[in-house]
């Protein structure tokens, strides 16, 4: 056999004959580096060790604490998970099994429910199994032999895979020990790889391929680690996100729910709707500064006008629709770009004019399939606070990086410093001719060499191909909240199309008609899905001027009733958002309440308080009074409150 050359990471070559395996290659470079070695990267992509080597490639070695490895760890775990399950009942049919973020799952089709009981006994199997330590073994079988083996075992849904591989794909079955199962791989070297830190969580739903018309399935769903201290560090962060929940401490604090008849819509109560107007209202004063002017656009449009902008080509499926009396079909808006630039559109512009920024705090509608709705995180009709800044070509660079600094400005108000900004390129499914999507993306590569540059390597940059809007690429901003979870939030877009495809025009230096360049702009994004976020980031103890209610005066007694009334006004004339508490009640009953509502400042009021003009002031989650005197609480409170930016 004629030799092959790996490249190693150091940059070292070795020849080796064609054929040999990548686990012969190890051991031939050192016993313990094959005995620690549980895959391997070939030209950067995952592969089995017992794989042959049959052409020059760039090699690595993957050991099972390598960070490539957590991957194969879960994809592992859902395997041995599926045979754990068929073994304790048999007869279940196993279906699909990925890794996803943060772990894995797989689906199940069983005759009777599985009781949360039972998530202890699939455990105990799988530590079984892995204690066995059975080598991966990886066979190409036919077709035909495939689909006979699953027929004769009665697993329909696995011949349904089969025939959903594309001819001259090869049809891989992944053994461990007597156990096996139609499967893309990789896989580790063996199941005792996998290790003891291992989690299931929860059991689900699902339907067969995510659709409601076919088969209900039941879903189990867990997690992997190298190390048990990863384990237990991601548990740790579970457990704290389940405290911080936006739906169940938007119950206790009053601020919203959710009802069947309105899936995916938000049914804001008072205290709900002044947190949403405090962040507009914050919004808008930093676009203001920022030279935005503010408009609003119909949420209903003409289906033509959307098939004219490229959406319902390229985003219809995701449209609410509906036919009026006379047979025209209107769209409710799911993007508030095309109406922007009609306001463009209204009088002759001209290259003196540009950029010019439009704002919308505009209501979108955009259909997401029930089971992927999650409390204001996921929601089907939302708004935005959206922006179009029309350009010249040449102004890219600046307005996107004016854009950045708003927004990590934006984002460092509520605490937000650990940013992540990925640059998503042009999708499959897209509009425009390709040279000026190869504009567009170098526009957008620069600016983010500027943004990396600029903070000297302090914001973490990534590029996440295929990701990109249908009408052009974007600047994706992820934010860590304080539990160390990632959330994409803003994003800057560059589009060489829409305008074009609207008729949106100015009229340069030499009197020609141009299309303008349309950067799509939002910071928040979701209004609804940024308060749900703030909410869980904060585990609702917001900061005074952001808390919808910022201050309770509650009465020790009665006699002091009046003098609460005296207090609340005082307030009031400062600008703060304030309630007063005068029931019949004891005081400790009045501060666990209001406590568990997180109103940030609790002031007790009684009858010495009124003689001597005090309050004591409770701060949450704090046990310690402080006695001030009325004045001096109200201005240190107003203080406090004042909106940053």
């Amino acid at each position: 056999m004629a030799d092959i050359t790996l490249t190693f990471p150091d940059g070292a070559q070795r020849n080796v004959k064609s054929g040999t395996t990548g686990f012969e290659v190890a051991k031939s470079i050192s016993p313990s580096l094959a005995k620690r070695t549980v895959a391997m990267q070939l030209d950067g992509a995952l592969a089995d060790l017992a794989d042959p080597l049959t052409a020059d490639a760039k090699i690595n070695f993957v050991a099972r604490t390598d960070a490539a490895a957590l991957e194969l760890i879960r994809h592992d775990a859902a395997h041995v998970m599926a045979e754990a399950v068929q073994a304790l009942w048999p007869g279940t049919q196993v279906t699909i099994g990925p890794v996803i973020e943060n772990g894995f799952f797989y689906d199940f089709a069983k005759a009777e429910p599985f009781h949360p009981d039972d998530l202890g006994r699939i455990e105990k199997k799988m530590a079984e199994i892995i204690a066995r330590n059975a080598p991966f073994t990886k066979e190409v079988w036919s077709r035909d032999k495939a689909k006979k083996y699953f027929r004769d075992k009665g697993e329909h849904f696995k011949i349904e895979l089969v025939d959903a591989i594309p001819e001259g794909q090869d049809l891989k079955i992944y053994s461990q020990g007597e156990w096996l199962d139609l499967c893309r791989g990789p896989h580790m070297t063996s199941t005792g790889a996998i290790g003891k830190a291992f989690k299931l969580t929860k059991f689900a739903g699902a339907y067969w391929r995510g659709d409601s018309n076919n088969p209900q399935l039941q879903r189990i769903y867990g997690t992997a680690f190298a190390t048990q201290d990863d384990l237990d560090a991601h548990l740790k962060q579970i457990e704290e996100a389940e405290k911080r929940d936006h739906r169940k401490l938007g119950r206790e604090m009053d601020l919203f729910h959710f009802q069947e008849e309105a899936p995916g819509s938000v049914f804001w109560h008072p205290k709900g709707w002044t947190l949403f107007q405090t962040l507009i209202s914050y919004m808008r004063r930093q676009q203001q500064r920022a030279g935005y002017q503010e408009v609003n656009s119909p949420d209903m449009m003409e289906k033509h006008f959307w098939e004219l902008s490229g959406h319902w080509e390229n985003y219809g499926e995701n449209m609410f629709t509906t036919t009026l009396p006379d047979e025209r079909v209107f769209c409710c808006k799911p993007m508030n770009c095309p109406g922007h630039v009609q306001i463009y559109k209204h009088g002759l512009k001209s290259y003196r004019d540009l950029p010019l920024k439009i704002a919308e705090f505009g209501k979108v509608h955009r259909y997401e399939p029930s089971g992927a709705l999650h409390g204001m995180l996921r929601v089907r009709h939302f708004t935005q606070d959206d922006a179009h800044i029309f350009i010249t070509e040449d102004q890219i660079m600046e307005e996107c990086l004016e854009i950045n600094d708003l927004m990590l400005a934006i984002y460092k108000d509520f605490g937000f410093e650990d940013i992540f900004i990925k640059l998503s390129t042009r999708p499959e499914k897209r509009v425009g001719a390709d040279h000026l999507w190869d504009k567009a993306e170098k526009a957008l590569s620069d600016v983010l060499d500027e943004v990396k540059r600029r903070s000297n390597g302090r914001v973490k940059t990534a590029i996440n191909p295929g990701e990109g809007a249908f009408y052009g690429p974007k600047l994706e901003y992820v934010l860590k909240d304080a539990i160390g979870r990632d959330w994409q939030c803003g994003t800057t877009q560059v589009d060489f199309n829409l305008a074009g495809r609207l008729g949106a025009f100015y009229i340069d230096e030499h009197s020609n008609k141009v299309t303008p360049v349309m950067i799509h702009r939002a910071m928040f994004g979701s209004l609804e899905r940024f308060t749900g976020i703030l909410i869980e980031n904060f585990a609702g103890h917001f900061p005074l001027w952001l808390a919808p209610l910022q201050v309770v005066v509650a009465t020790i007694t009665s006699e002091a009733d009046g003098y609460a009334h005296e207090v609340v006004r005082a307030l009031q004339a400062a600008g703060l958002r304030v309630e007063p508490d005068i029931r019949n009640e004891k005081i400790g009953y009045k501060v666990r309440e209001h406590s568990l509502a997180k109103v940030p400042i609790i002031v007790a009021v009684g009858k010495r308080d009124a003689d001597a003009r005090n309050v004591s002031v409770r701060r949450l989650g704090s046990q310690d009074q402080t006695v001030m005197a009325l004045d001096e609480a109200v201005a240190a409170f107003k203080a406090e409150a004042v909106m940053p930016g």
